[in-house]
Order: structure tokens, then sequence, then C-alpha cells
């Protein structure tokens, strides 16, 4: 959750918004929601579990359909975007 709210910060082409899914049922229920924590993406992707900062925000990137490059000599995708 902390991880999509920088996201947001960072750019503004990324809006994030967090629910508490107890206390929200009907939309646990239109999301799927089984587990926490539950990321959707454009209301079409999602993932569930929380992932390591940098498979994250390249499993958002790559829900919102944005082309994840390989860094050189990193091991895994790069996690920079521009705004």
């Amino acid at each position: 959750m902390s991880l999509a709210n920088r996201m947001a910060l960072a750019s503004p082409q990324i809006r994030a918004l967090c629910v508490e899914a107890n206390e929200f049922p009907r939309l646990s229920a239109e999301f799927g929601v089984r587990g926490v924590p539950h990321t959707v993406i454009n209301r079409a992707g999602a993932f569930v579990g929380a992932l390591p900062e940098r498979d994250f925000v390249a499993a958002v990137l790559d829900g919102a359909g944005i082309p994840v490059e390989e860094s050189p000599g990193a091991g895994g995708p790069s996690t920079e975007f521009s705004g």
C-alpha cells in the first residue's frame, strides 16, 4: 500500500486508492478480493500478495501496459519511470 502511494506521489499519471477490504464488502466482491494485499490496476489487471519493490513496480507497469526495460547488469526490470 505504501509503495502504491509513493508511486502516485512521484507521477501525476498514477493514482492510488487504498481500501480496507473488510469495511467495503461490495467493492471487495466486485474485484474478487480473496486475500490481501490485492492490487488492482486500471480495473483490468490484478495481483495478490506482497511483492518486493522492484517486482511490485514491474507488475504495476506491466498491468498498465507500459513496457518494462531490463536494467543492464541489475538482473531484473528497471523500476525507473518518467511521470
